[in-house]
């Protein structure tokens, strides 16, 4: 039987050796709804923090766009695209959030500047200039001379996949792409016209 986490884990590793900058980031799409009715998807970068056959993981401020959009419908898709190893790799699936002791683990091992920065930033908000930006990021600073906690409104996300789709880049346009879906009774794969 296929583990769709184990190939993923060599992939990333692949990634990890080839790519120069951030192997982990990938784009994750949300849905977005306006008060008007309009619903539309959203999309932008975001960095993998962890992985697991519990799911994957990113962190965000939950007053962002998409913590907003993911509080308000908990479904979304990631997509990796190592462009040097001519693969990609898709997942959908349910979104929850992390516990609290996860997101301060990790908010704890985060450079003082990004924790600060977590602080300072009302994430997705208007910003009239930068020097707004900057001087919050002093206020935080003095605020907190020592350990900076993890702010309240800062959590992460984790993805359960539903089904994972593998592409790998062929000669003619003639790619492989193999489709992993979660059944009760474990993972099982077909391909995909490519």
């Amino acid at each position: 039987m296929i583990d769709p986490f184990e190939r993923f884990a060599r992939w990333l590793a692949d990634a990890e050796a080839t790519e120069p900058n951030d192997p982990n980031a990938c784009a994750l799409a949300t849905v977005a709804r306006e008060q008007d009715g309009r619903v539309w998807p959203d999309v932008r970068m975001v960095l993998l923090k962890r992985f697991g056959p519990d799911g994957f993981v990113f962190f965000t401020n939950l007053e962002s766009a998409k913590g907003r959009q993911l509080a308000e419908t908990p479904e979304a898709a990631l997509c990796f695209h190592w462009k040097a190893l001519k693969r990609q790799v898709r997942l959908q699936g349910p979104v929850t959030q992390v516990p609290d002791a996860e997101a301060d683990s990790y908010f704890a091992t985060r450079p003082r500047a990004s924790q600060l920065s977590a602080w300072a930033s009302a994430q997705s908000q208007p910003l009239d200039r930068r020097e707004t930006f900057e001087a919050r990021l002093l206020e935080m600073a003095a605020r907190f001379p020592g350990a900076v906690p993890r702010p309240p409104f800062w959590s992460g996300f984790r993805l359960r996949p539903r089904w994972f789709e593998f592409w790998e880049d062929r000669e003619g346009r003639q790619h492989h792409r193999e489709r992993c879906w979660r059944t009760e009774g474990g993972w099982v794969s077909g391909l995909l016209y490519p």
